[in-house]
């Protein structure tokens, strides 16, 4: 499938065409109900209630809302509107279809939507619960892998699966092999028998092997699920109300300028002083600025595949994206604990973005705590050590500030800051950092502590700049790419770290591998009644 459809990510609830969003009290029900012509492109149609970018796209842009718009929400329901099918996960023809980089982009998508389902449970007291209907296989049953519960209908037919292996040639694309062993703790042995079980597995024996949590009866199914939601929103500390609406998204603090081979992202920061949280909603600074540069990620990531390099740079005050910092952290309560948040998920997709991150600091910028953030996630960081280059009497100068914003809020997903993961094992020099925070950093001093890779003058910065972009783009793509995915990612492996790194490479190997995608392969043979020819030698 080549397409040349521009793919948006801003979607609202009353526009939807594949999923139900009804909220009853704490308690708020998300049902699959796919519209099979709704495909985003052509070719292919949406059966069984599988899903692809499209289908994708409103599931995250509801768990967005339950967030931010429903603070009384306690638990979500993810479940089928469909009888006899819960879901059959990634669309086969649409996976077959596409070229390689789009299902790549897809699976990190699908990703970051389950890794952030997961997020909602675990800092925002937003507990998700799988309510399994009816046959649950491959990307369906990771959707139930990324909630906290799984309950599965006893009616002697309805199973979970993976059949990816045995029937695709591929590997469960959205974390299924990571969370069942990692998450769920299924023995590894019985992991293999279900990750080569094209058919599944059911009632009793899917709850002995931990695959899923509990059985309900048929009869009277949807009561039981609800009263198990109500019992398990009981054990829930979310408190909160008066929720605020996501309004339609404008590009008032995020500039995007697009180029051949690069991208520049400009983050302007805010231009009053922070006012209540609240009653500023979607509109205050820091949360409009993060869904502004999410979805300028997304959007890029997706629109813009051949744009390899994307430089960051800044705009503003310091001194404000401070103020708006603190506002956010001092808040105490639930919608300044859900824009922590929503900044740290935004800097991990930034984090796990398959493009080369060139961070500017030139005199103007506000790369202060929150915001240095951008530029800590960057391979690298040039520093202007010098006047303005368009006004070299000026004597503005860019500096760079550490607030508490770079020691914990915002962990990357090895669960280390961007500090600890830059100096990985040096505790000496993150106390230095930490007592050189609170203040302004020179560009002598930036280098000193090591916070940026050069810092060129200003008779130098254009040929320095120039050479570091133009040598960037010389080099392999797929070699940075890999490059810069080790760099990134020092130290501890978690979850995250497993499906983003280990699980996506391999992946990615065998989309590539004719056994797969091949003419003969078993993911384009799927479904012709033809069997797949594979090459019989293991490399």
């Amino acid at each position: 499938m080549t397409t040349t459809t521009t793919v948006t990510f801003d979607r609202r609830p009353d526009e939807y065409r594949h999923w139900r969003l009804h909220v009853d009290g704490e308690v708020a029900w998300l049902e699959l109900d796919v519209d099979e012509q709704g495909g985003l492109v052509p070719g292919y149609e949406l059966k069984l209630n599988s899903y692809d970018l499209g289908v994708d796209i409103e599931l995250y842009d509801a768990t967005q809302r339950l967030r931010f718009e429903h603070p009384e929400v306690r638990v979500v329901v993810v479940t089928s509107a469909k009888d006899k099918v819960f879901c059959a996960g990634a669309n086969i023809r649409m996976l077959a279809a596409s070229e390689h980089h789009w299902k790549v982009n897809f699976c990190k998508f699908t990703n970051e939507t389950r890794n952030g389902m997961e997020d909602a449970t675990a800092h925002s007291g937003q507990t998700y619960v799988a309510a399994v209907n009816g046959t649950c296989a491959g990307g369906g049953y990771e959707i139930a892998l990324a909630c906290e519960k799984i309950l599965l209908i006893d009616d002697n037919s309805s199973t979970v699966a993976l059949p990816e292996v045995p029937l695709l040639g591929v590997l469960p694309g959205t974390g299924g092999l990571t969370r069942v062993v990692d998450k769920r703790r299924v023995r590894k042995d019985l992991a293999d028998v279900f990750a080569t079980r094209p058919d599944g597995v059911k009632g009793k024996t899917a709850v002995d092997w931990r695959l899923v949590d509990e059985l309900v009866p048929r009869q009277g199914f949807r009561e039981a699920v609800e009263k198990r939601a109500r019992e398990i929103a009981r054990e829930s500390d979310r408190t909160g109300e008066g929720g605020i609406e996501l309004t339609p998204l404008e590009h008032r603090y995020v500039d995007i300028e697009v180029g051949k081979d690069q991208v520049t992202i400009t983050v302007k920061g805010p231009e009053n002083d922070p006012g209540d949280l609240h009653e500023e909603g979607a509109n205050g600074w820091f949360l409009a600025m993060t869904r502004e540069l999410d979805d300028a990620i997304l959007r890029l990531r997706t629109n813009e595949v051949e744009a390899g390099t994307w430089i960051l740079k800044t705009q503003g005050d310091p001194e404000k994206v401070l103020a708006h910092e603190q506002a956010v952290f001092g808040a105490k309560d639930w919608l300044g604990n859900e824009i922590t948040h929503y900044f740290k998920r935004t800097l991990k997709r930034l984090d796990v973005t398959s493009r080369t991150l060139i961070a500017l600091i030139e005199p103007g910028s506000c790369f202060a705590g929150s915001l240095l953030e951008l530029a800590l996630a960057a391979d690298r960081q040039y520093l202007l050590d010098g006047p303005p280059i368009d006004d070299e009497d000026s004597e503005e100068r860019a500096t760079i500030r550490l607030s508490e914003a770079n020691f914990g809020p915002f962990p990357m997903g090895n669960g280390l800051t961007r500090l600890q993961t830059r100096f990985y094992g040096d505790e000496d020099h993150l106390a230095w950092l930490a007592r050189e925070k609170d203040h302004e950093l020179s560009a002598a001093e930036a280098v000193e502590l090591g916070l940026v890779t050069d810092a060129p003058d200003d008779l130098d910065w254009e040929d320095e700049i120039r050479i570091a972009l133009e040598g960037r783009a010389s080099l392999s793509p797929d070699a940075l790419t890999g490059m810069e995915a080790n760099h990134r990612f020092v130290g501890p492996e978690t979850i995250e770290t497993k499906i983003f790194g280990r699980l996506a490479a391999w992946q990615n190997w065998i989309f590539t591998r004719p056994n797969a995608a091949g003419p003969e392969g078993a993911l384009r043979r799927y479904g012709t009644g033809q069997k797949a020819v594979f090459d019989r030698k293991r490399v």
